[in-house]
């Protein structure tokens, strides 16, 4: 199966940046897709962006549109989200997440990270 490992979590203050990577071992297509959700303590895990293989697209969730980008290196076997202008308001476990196809859900899931956002 697929194992995805996040890192690039940590302490960083408001209007600063972080790059979050996600590692990818085992089985990997070329056509995956991937996103990246987080989740505030007390609140569910929701959505961040993704990219869509078969379409060439990326989505964003409106709360990052504009600050956050999502990235693959050219090996396709690490995904990347680049986090710039950083509010409190992100603070949040990050976790990057893998799905075969668009039509399937998320089922590969990493450990996540802690980016943690200081005013």
């Amino acid at each position: 199966q697929v194992q995805l490992v996040e890192s690039g979590g940590g302490l960083v203050q408001a209007g600063g940046s972080l790059r979050l990577s996600c590692a990818a071992s085992g089985r990997t297509f070329s056509t995956y897709n991937m996103g990246w959700f987080r989740q505030a303590p007390g609140k569910d895990r929701n959505f961040v962006a993704g990219f869509n293989w078969s379409s060439r697209n990326t989505v964003y969730d409106d709360s990052v549109k504009g600050r956050f980008t999502i990235s693959r290196d050219n090996a396709e076997r690490a995904v990347y989200l680049q986090m710039n202008s950083l509010k409190p308001e992100d603070t949040a476990i990050y976790y990057c997440a893998a799905r075969s196809t668009s039509s399937a859900p998320y089922s590969y899931w990493g450990q996540g990270t802690q980016v943690t956002v200081s005013s």
